[in-house]
């Protein structure tokens, strides 16, 4: 296996490039990747629009395993870590990044090219000693977001550390971001760096754009701390990141939150809405394994939903406020 940096290196070809070509690969040689990539043709998509933003809903059947993934201890134990090298399907190549991480080809797709980012070691998923990598590579996979479920925020695999990977041009956030940061909170603005919480984006976000990876690992820093107060009995505070690399800054977006599941979910019958968010979600697409979820979900549902998982304004506030506090003595 070759490290993705060398790859760049020698050939001279963009990360976009040769990832692409890894996915392109694995449709030839694995049945399972062709199959659920070929899916992706046949998903629908609605559009629904809020005060200067959009939701995006994406019926995808083949997302239903990981939707409704039983990630309690005692289920996890019981079953075989699918992330471990010795577990993985014999056809899932990988691409080497650094000395702890394996990029590979997500056989179950939501975007043209995903990725999922596993650890070479079986250790828990947990975000705050591995924000650095997040940020390593978002820089080194330019033209793809590199995300982060925590182990009750998404991840079907809270036993294995684990980040993916999909196109930045999918989620809204994207473009959402250099839209409407003029209109949120501005936190903190200095030389290589700003911060902004926003209030009114229906979920809760801190967003950090940054030229500076020790000063955006520090801010996260902070954010990670403060939050972890609040959320004491939590193995760590309950959160999804999202980070991408362009003209030389990083852009990542954290997202607090109080709840794996929204009630949706545990409803009977027609009133049950089969929805689980993870990263991709808080990036502007609701994922929707079941047609009749698809067909029915509102516009209310859709804010009904975040406003569940995510903080609610006043404890939102109060983070952002201590987060500011330190940021006033950040240099």
């Amino acid at each position: 296996m070759a490290q993705l940096l060398d790859i760049i290196s020698n050939t001279g070809k963009t990360a976009k490039e040769i990832l692409n070509e890894f996915t392109q690969s694995q449709i030839q040689d694995w049945p399972l990747a062709a199959a659920n990539f070929k899916g992706l043709e046949k998903v629908q998509e609605k559009t629904y629009p809020y005060d200067g933003f959009v939701i995006r809903t994406q019926f995808n059947s083949e997302r239903m395993r990981s939707s409704v993934a039983e990630v309690d201890k005692k289920t996890i134990a019981a079953r075989q870590c699918f992330l471990c090298n010795e577990n993985r399907p014999k056809e899932q190549d990988a691409i080497e990044f650094g000395d702890d991480f394996l990029i590979l080809v997500n056989p179950f797709p939501i975007f043209k090219n995903h990725f999922t980012i596993s650890c070479n070691r079986h250790i828990d998923q947990r975000f705050i000693g591995n924000a650095q990598t997040l940020l390593e590579l978002a820089a080194a996979m330019e033209g793809f977001t590199v995300f982060y479920n925590g182990p009750e925020c998404g991840a079907s695999a809270p036993d294995h550390l684990h980040f993916q990977a999909g196109e930045s041009s999918f989620m809204p956030v994207t473009i959402d971001f250099d839209r409407l940061k003029h209109r949120e909170r501005l936190l903190f603005s200095g030389k290589n760096t700003q911060v902004w919480a926003f209030d009114n984006y229906l979920r809760k976000m801190i967003s950090v754009e940054t030229s500076s990876m020790d000063e955006g690992l520090e801010i996260i820093g902070m954010y990670y701390q403060h939050f972890q107060a609040m959320q004491p009995e939590k193995v760590e505070p309950m959160m999804n990141a999202l980070c991408s690399w362009n003209d030389g800054k990083w852009k990542i977006h954290l997202f607090p939150r109080k709840a794996h599941r929204p009630s949706h979910f545990y409803r009977k019958g027609e009133n049950q809405i089969l929805i689980s968010p993870g990263s991709v979600d808080f990036g502007g697409v609701f994922i929707l394994p079941r047609r009749e979820d698809f067909d029915k979900i509102t516009s209310e549902n859709i804010v009904d939903i975040l406003q569940q998982v995510c903080l609610n304004q006043d404890t939102f506030q109060e983070l952002a406020g201590q987060l500011q506090n330190d940021l006033t003595k950040f240099v």
